[in-house]
């Protein structure tokens, strides 16, 4: 078989929950020892870093890699699901596994995995440690497929585990209330391993505490000790400003070193601050050669920013997660300079592939793709879209779907109502139908129109959005896959 057919064989004979949904659910850990012992094990072979939780897995896990690719780690990246190629899920410094691999893989081993009847991810899973065995990986960080109690990426023994934050979504699976789901995110919390915990209160952090004391996992809240901390989204024209007033911040500080002869320990303080502030310009420059917005985090570790070009308004709170988990990661003797945070924030994407957070794909008007897809993660897409229209006096027109099994009125509660839609549907079994959704939505107090398709609802926005508005695609990560698959077709550069 080639590429394609492999694909199609992956597709057609083993469950796929990206297509079916809970037709493809398999909880349990019977299917993945018997992959795994046939396998090898092979992820005894490196290290691992294990991140659960509801929403910001994705952002969390490529910025850590991104940091220690950065600091000269080989990184392994097991993420999931993917937008375009399925070989996004499966990389090692940024590159996607090879065809070939994946090939072979299936051909080599098929005669042994039909019989189990394995799930599409965890087939997917074993592929994914096999291959970063036989590539000698120095560490894979491990993105959580649903869950982590009894998902399939839970039998490795990882130096770190994170858990992002807590919110409702796989509900049917997972439990209907948070200490439920929490419950089932806390099972990836294994004997003496450090973990770091996002977001959490009340009972959720509660049961966080005791899972970790019944372990003996050091356990650290990623927004303890940050009080001094300062973050802002900094448009481009910001970023812009922030560039030319740096250059006289250098200035100033070289001249005043090189003009005393004796310097006193304050100065010599000043003195150091040199190389602090020539990374924040590298990274500056970096994001704005991209033409990006930006976050800049300010705290005593970066006391002239830390800059990453992930924009979206959410990100603040993984900042403080990922920052957290580099911090216990140096603890247990990883080797990561500050310099090496520098490079890996403002170069997430390029150096990880991370594609559909906060994306923009397209200028006048601006086109926006976010894969967030809950009440949670669509909450902060409302709040930063109204904050656009506030500040700019960008009306936002709203290319939106979603898949059948979600909290659909739920989400349609909390999407800005101001808005002009465009109502589609993804090229999955699970999209729900556009016109069913536009009912919804109505009844929710949105207006709009239907289209078959993502690409007819991104034409029909582009035709009928001014250039100085915006325009937002979301609400699914299948909406922003087929958007980022058709980008020639809409012309989208």
């Amino acid at each position: 078989m080639d590429y394609q057919n492999t694909l199609k064989y992956l597709y057609e004979s083993v469950p796929m929950f990206q297509q079916i949904g809970s037709k493809a659910y398999k909880p349990g850990l019977e299917t993945t020892h018997k992959l795994d012992e046939h396998f090898g094990h092979p992820h005894q072979q490196f290290k691992t870093i294990h991140i659960a939780g509801t929403n910001g897995k994705g952002s969390c896990s490529h910025t850590i890699a991104a940091v220690l690719q950065s600091a000269g780690y080989r990184v392994g990246l097991f993420t999931s699901p993917h937008l375009i190629d399925f070989r996004e899920r499966i990389r090692i410094n940024g590159e996607m596994v090879p065809e070939e691999y994946v090939v072979n893989f299936v051909e080599e081993h098929r005669a042994f995995f039909e019989p189990l009847h394995p799930s599409f991810f965890e087939l997917t899973t074993a592929m994914a440690f096999r291959y970063f065995a036989d590539q000698k990986v120095d560490v894979a960080v491990i993105e959580v497929g649903m869950g982590g109690r009894l998902d399939c990426t839970n039998i490795i023994h990882p130096d770190l585990c994170v858990i992002t934050n807590i919110s409702f979504d796989h509900t049917q699976y997972l439990g209907d209330t948070l200490t439920k789901i929490a419950k089932e995110k806390a099972g990836i919390i294994k004997e003496g391993v450090p973990v770091v915990i996002g977001r959490a209160k009340g009972a959720v952090k509660r049961l966080f505490t005791m899972k970790a004391k019944e372990m003996n996992a050091p356990i650290e809240y990623a927004r303890e000790n940050s009080r001094e901390w300062n973050m802002e989204i900094l448009p481009y024209s910001r970023l812009q400003e922030i560039r030319e007033k740096t250059d006289e911040i250098i200035q100033t500080l070289s001249s005043l070193i090189e003009a005393i002869e004796e310097k006193s320990e304050e100065q010599m303080q000043q003195a150091l601050l040199v190389p602090d502030i020539s990374n924040s310009i590298r990274a500056i420059d970096q994001i704005l050669d991209k033409r990006k917005d930006a976050i800049r985090i300010n705290n005593d570790m970066f006391p002239f920013g830390l800059f990453t070009e992930l924009s979206g308004a959410y990100q603040f709170e993984n900042m403080f997660t990922i920052l957290k988990a580099l911090a216990v990661l140096t603890k247990l003797n990883y080797n990561i300079k500050p310099q090496n945070y520098f490079d890996g924030f403002a170069n997430v994407c390029q150096l990880t592939g991370l594609m559909g957070r906060w994306q923009k794909v397209h200028s006048y008007p601006d086109i926006i793709c976010d894969t967030g897809h809950n009440i949670d993660g669509i909450e902060y897409i409302h709040v930063q879209l109204n904050a656009i229209r506030k500040t700019f006096g960008q009306e936002i027109h709203f290319v939106f779907g979603m898949v059948n099994d979600k909290d659909i009125k739920g989400v349609l509660q909390v999407l800005p109502k101001d808005a002009t839609y465009y109502f589609t549907k993804a090229s999955v079994k699970r999209a729900l139908p556009e016109n069913e959704l536009m009912e919804l939505a109505e009844q929710a107090g949105l207006k709009g129109t239907a289209y078959p398709t993502v690409v007819d609802a991104v034409q029909a926005a582009k035709k009928n959005c001014p250039p100085k508005d915006l325009i937002f695609v979301g609400g699914s990560n299948f909406i922003v896959a087929d958007l980022l698959a058709n980008r020639d077709t809409l012309n989208l550069y």
